[in-house]
């Protein structure tokens, strides 16, 4: 399962710490396995099931959202140097994961793809936390998983988490309309 990962998700070779990047790996190997999808299902099917008839994969906007992130960091320690601090592996591993859990929503039905009983009371930031957790991803990881989406709104956002977070919805938005 480990390759199927690294050929779905190439931008894990960014991630330079080979522990959190071999726990990344871990996660997403346990959660296709866990999963009533394939990795190569990821590639087919819909990003979301909110869109009526979403043509862009569930793999297309998470590699989209991980690349968005990473140029925005990137841009923002260009122009403001060492007045912002940004850790790139800790980016990179929380984009890779935000949706981690919503592999655990999913359910066929008579050949339908759907979300699952479970899937509607426990949204994926949640279920992507606990995955995080059982691979013992650094809290900071787990932070990221868990603020990226309406969840995170009432608190308070680490740097990275902001990033992934707009980067998210950059490239989820355009496309509810």
């Amino acid at each position: 399962m480990r390759d199927k990962v690294l050929e779905i998700w190439p931008e894990i070779s960014w991630i330079e710490n080979e522990n959190l990047r071999n726990k990344v790996i871990d996660a997403w190997s346990y959660a296709i396995e866990n999963s009533v999808l394939s990795a190569e299902d990821l590639e087919q099917i819909p990003f979301s099931l909110l869109i009526k008839d979403c043509k862009v994969s569930f793999m297309n906007h998470k590699r989209t959202c991980v690349q968005l992130a990473v140029d925005i960091a990137r841009r923002m320690k260009d122009n403001f140097g060492a007045e912002i601090s940004i850790d790139m592996d800790t980016l990179v591993a929380g984009a890779i994961l935000i949706d981690v859990g919503k592999l655990q929503e999913y359910e066929i039905v008579d050949g339908k793809l759907g979300t699952s009983p479970a899937g509607k009371l426990v949204r994926h930031p949640f279920s992507g936390l606990a995955i995080a957790a059982r691979f013992d991803l650094p809290p900071e990881v787990q932070h990221i998983i868990g603020t990226h989406s309406k969840e995170g709104d009432l608190g308070t956002r680490t740097v990275e988490s902001i990033i992934v977070h707009h980067a998210d919805f950059v490239s989820f938005e355009p496309f509810k309309a």
